[in-house]
Parts: C-alpha cells; sequence; structure tokens
C-alpha cells in the first residue's frame, strides 16, 4: 500500500509539472500552421552496466559489459526515432531493439587428498540479453529563436529486458569423471513509466548549420526512478541532419524485482531526414 501510495504522489508531482511547464508554454506560438515531419535513424553503442538477481541462490550477479563487448556480442539491433509537429504541438516516439549475447568459459586443475590426487574442473556461461526500449510523448514549444528552440514533454517510456544464463559444470577425480551439473535462469522485467523533460536544438554558427540537439527526461511508475539525457553536435543539410553524440539511459528499479538496476551510456551517431 505505501509503495503504490509513493506512485501515486510521484505521478501527481509529475502533472503538476506539466501542468507548470504548459502554463508557461501557453506564451509560445508557432505561426506555421503546417505539419512537419522527421525521420531519424542512429546508431547507439553504450557500454551496460546492471544488477540482476537469477533464482539460483547465488545472491545478485553484477553484469558489466563495456562497448567494444557490446559491439562483439551484438546479434541485431535497430533503433529509430519519428517526430512530427503541427504549430507549437507535436508527437515523438523513440524504438531501441538490441539482441545481445555472449559465453565465457574457464578451467582449473588442482590436487585433492594428501596424496595430490589430480583433479579439474571446466566452467562454461553464457548469457542473453534481448531489450526493447519505447519512448512516446507529446511536446509543446516552450520558446522558439534563430538561435534556439526549446520542447516541453510528457508521455511515457517502455522498458521490456530478458536475461537468460545458462551454465554447465565438469569435472574429473584422477581417471573418474564426475556428473556435469548445469542449468539455465531466465528473468524478465517490463516496466511503463510517466515522464517528463525537454529537448530542443541550439544553433552554433551563424548559418545556422552547426547544431547543438539536447534532451533530458525523468520519470517514475512502475520504476522507483529513470532518468535520461543526451548531447550532441551536428551539421544541417538542406534535407536534414547528421548528428554525434553522448547517451545515458538510467533506470533503477523496484527492490523485489529481479533486475534490480540496468544504466546505458555511449555514443551515438544518427541521421535524420526533415520534411
Amino acid at each position: 500500500m505505501r509503495a503504490n501510495r509513493k506512485v501515486v504522489c510521484r505521478a501527481m508531482a509529475l502533472c503538476v509539472g506539466v501542468i507548470g511547464m504548459m502554463s508557461f508554454a501557453a506564451q509560445a506560438r508557432d505561426a506555421d500552421d503546417g505539419w512537419r515531419w522527421s525521420a531519424s535513424l542512429y546508431g547507439w553503442f553504450p557500454s551496460i552496466d546492471g544488477t540482476t538477481r537469477f533464482p539460483s541462490g547465488a545472491g545478485s550477479p553484477s553484469i558489466e559489459v563495456d562497448a567494444d563487448d557490446v559491439l562483439d556480442a551484438l546479434k541485431f539491433t535497430f533503433m529509430g526515432a519519428l517526430e512530427a509537429r503541427k504549430g507549437p504541438w507535436g508527437v515523438f516516439t523513440d524504438l531501441v531493439y538490441t539482441d545481445l549475447g555472449g559465453s565465457k568459459s574457464n578451467s582449473r586443475d588442482f590436487r585433492v587428498g594428501q596424496g595430490g590426487l589430480p583433479a579439474g574442473v571446466d566452467g562454461n556461461a553464457s548469457l542473453d540479453i534481448k531489450t526493447w526500449i519505447w519512448t512516446l510523448a507529446g511536446s509543446y514549444v516552450l520558446g522558439s529563436t534563430p538561435q534556439n528552440t526549446t520542447q516541453a514533454l510528457f508521455g511515457t517510456r517502455m522498458i521490456d529486458m530478458s536475461q537468460t544464463l545458462d551454465w554447465s559444470f565438469n569435472g574429473d577425480i584422477g581417471s573418474l569423471e564426475l556428473p556435469g551439473r548445469g542449468g539455465r535462469a531466465e528473468v524478465d522485467v517490463t516496466n511503463w513509466d510517466a515522464i517528463v523533460g525537454l529537448k530542443g536544438v541550439a544553433t552554433l554558427s551563424a548559418d545556422r548549420r552547426w547544431v547543438l540537439p539536447y534532451y533530458v527526461d525523468v520519470g517514475t511508475g512502475e520504476s522507483e526512478l529513470t532518468w535520461q539525457a543526451l548531447a550532441a553536435v551536428g551539421y544541417s543539410f538542406d534535407w536534414g541532419t547528421t548528428t554525434l553524440g553522448w547517451r545515458y539511459l538510467d533506470y533503477d528499479l523496484k527492490s523485489d524485482a529481479k533486475i534490480k538496476s540496468i544504466n546505458f551510456s555511449g555514443l551515438f551517431v544518427g541521421l535524420t531526414f526533415q520534411w
């Protein structure tokens, strides 16, 4: 009951924040009543850090993967975004899907007993991680000048993650092979959270070709807390914009969740088409 009250209170705080931003945003207007569209494809190469409690009775092993390992273990990925605006109002969606997998093997030799009987053990483990991250939000222009455009965000983000751990152990003592042991553990989580934030683009040159896109949001709901931030440098052409930047996404899940925390942090390269 207390946990539900905390979620309700946080949701009310988010609503109050949205209402406040909307009141401020009512002062801004966009003279162009036509639809403006943009579509983005990008590659995000994050390091992954998190803690998962697999149902093996072994506590909470930590998952730590750097960007090089992500690239080596990448099986499939799709990342894209779509945005539409009419006047000061807009809507956008962002989708990230990744399928990662890797394995680790090791062995150890040792001696047993006073006679030093030779023994050995081999261990193999593999981990597969599939993740969907979907953001859907509305936006409203707080202010627009030739140097900067800032929008308020209000919407939701969903994370759906499944992790599968397989392991096996084989050993021997002298010429006697011991029976192998192995198993599989699976955990998954699907969380929906309300988010509010800001996004915008600042110009860095007089011809407005060099730009600085930025984004930040914070939310709560089925997660204790989630937040995201990115900043990039881009160059605009008549047909769109190329960008290079850094993106960070963090989830602090419920204390009783099997996946307790997860964050993604790394470089991204994007290509945005505008019409």
